[in-house]
């Protein structure tokens, strides 16, 4: 009778087995599409078997574990290649961006600016005796500046979308690593009180720590006593440890940038680790606001200040209508600190049009020499020590900029087939398949139903037995 039993619980077992499994692949099936999801399989054992005289007999086998069928090494590599990608796209933009508020092409930019000043000069050297060219002469410069503090201004407004993508991403990633925290005190709970792995828990886990990589440069590892994930930003910035996390936090200073602390304690001592962020979108961020956004505000400084200076070195030497000499065209702080907002023309020139020096010598009304070697400063090179002219400095600006954003998109695009790449083949690995998941669960239904007969048969061999009493 003991036997018979045995067949009914093998057959249990198995019925159980069977639903356990179909219920697994209906939770991969609707999940099918739930972002970083991992496909689950139930895993079985054969049950401990039993002494029968000179034999051991089987009986039936056991549930082991529903696991992941996942690829650390392959979800670490989307992770970096991830991060890798929020960089270069961050920087591709800002290019991008920066690249059109320094358009030559479609719209009369800077370089067209600077010749109309310069023009202006040499049409007064064609009629110095005449007011209209003087008043051109003040008009092309008034362009010139409102043309410098536009492009500045672009360029600017690039700087200010930095400084918020950083704060941004830096709240981002707190909230992130707050739910990782969490997350980890629910796997801990689970994985000790329980033989289960917490499976969805930590497909949720991964999935954030990928878009924290996308924000942040992180270093992470897991507790293999605990199975909880310990988080740093950058080298030093502690995120999360064990069920705890720890908040980074953004400043501006007086010039209006971001900076990011790590402060140790809430109201203790914060550390500047903003240079430790070299990828992800806040790397990305950093990399071109301290390289590019700053290199292309210093140049153009540079370009506004020389030309200011030289041409007020020729213009103190000429002499105006009024045979007056020692004149600034535009106005120059004494002190050096010079800077594209206080770039303008001299309040005399901007009053009396008459106080623009076109002579080198009193009383010669006719005289053009000045306004002849002022419109010449267009063509020398005065710029990087005698490298380039004012047009072909600017010009070498804008085609850096240029290569640089064609250099980003290419690295960009090249990154994005990477990834992509690493995706597909995640997917292949751990990606649920309809045509796989319904084969298995006909599979698993005619487990099921082959359990049930095993039952249904244990049941005839008791009305068997019962019988031969019974006679």
């Amino acid at each position: 009778m003991g036997k018979i039993h045995g067949l009914m619980d093998i057959g249990k077992r198995g019925m159980a087995i069977s639903q356990s499994a179909i219920q697994t692949a209906s939770h991969n099936i609707a999940n099918k599409s739930t972002e970083g999801y991992t496909r689950q399989r139930l895993e079985t054992a054969t049950n401990p078997a039993i002494d029968e005289g000179r034999y051991r007999l089987g009986t039936g086998a056991k549930i082991s574990g529903i696991n992941r069928i996942n690829n650390p090494w392959l979800e670490k590599q989307v992770e970096r290649e991830g991060s890798q990608f929020a960089y270069l796209e961050g920087q591709t933009h800002a290019l991008g961006r920066l690249e059109s508020a320094m358009n030559e092409q479609s719209v009369k930019g800077l370089n067209d600016a600077i010749g109309n000043f310069f023009g202006s000069f040499r049409e007064l050297a064609n009629n110095p005796e005449s007011a209209l060219p003087r008043a051109n002469v003040r008009e092309s410069a008034n362009a010139l500046i409102r043309t410098f503090n536009d492009v500045k201004r672009q360029i600017d407004n690039v700087e200010v979308d930095l400084n918020k993508t950083i704060e941004a991403s830096v709240g981002e990633a707190n909230e992130f690593a707050r739910e990782i925290a969490d997350l980890n005190s629910k796997i801990q709970q689970i994985e000790i009180s329980s033989v289960a792995a917490a499976n969805d828990e930590r497909d949720r886990r991964d999935l954030l720590v990928k878009k924290l990589s996308e924000k942040l440069d992180i270093s992470y590892a897991e507790d293999p006593k605990t199975g909880m994930l310990n988080i740093t930003a950058g080298n030093t910035g502690v995120l999360v440890s064990g069920t705890t996390s720890t908040r980074i936090m953004t400043q501006k200073d007086v010039d209006g940038q971001t900076y990011i602390f790590n402060e140790l304690s809430p109201g203790g001592t914060r550390f500047d680790i903003t240079e430790q962020f070299r990828r992800g979108a806040v790397g990305g961020s950093l990399d071109m606001r301290d390289g590019q956004v700053y290199e292309l505000n210093k140049n153009l400084e540079d370009l506004a200040y020389n030309i200011a200076q030289s041409v007020n070195e020729v213009h103190q030497e000429g002499y105006d209508r009024y045979d007056q000499t020692g004149i600034q065209f535009f106005e120059i702080p004494a002190d050096g600190s010079f800077s594209i907002h206080d770039f303008r023309v001299s309040d005399l020139i901007q009053n009396d049009v008459g106080r623009i020096a076109a002579a080198s010598k009193v009383g010669s009304p006719g005289d053009n020499a000045t306004a002849n070697v002022i419109q010449e400063l267009q063509f020398r090179n005065l710029m990087e020590n005698g490298k380039y002219s004012f047009d072909d400095y600017y010009s070498a600006k804008v085609g850096e900029v240029g290569i640089q954003a064609q250099r980003a998109n290419s690295a960009l695009e090249a990154q994005k087939g990477t990834l992509e790449q690493l995706k597909n083949v995640r997917e292949s690995v751990s990606g649920v398949s309809l045509d796989e998941e319904a084969a298995k669960m006909i599979e698993y239904q005619k487990s099921y139903e082959a359990s049930a007969r095993m039952i249904k048969v244990a049941d005839e061999m008791f009305d068997t037995v019962l019988n031969l009493k019974r006679m």
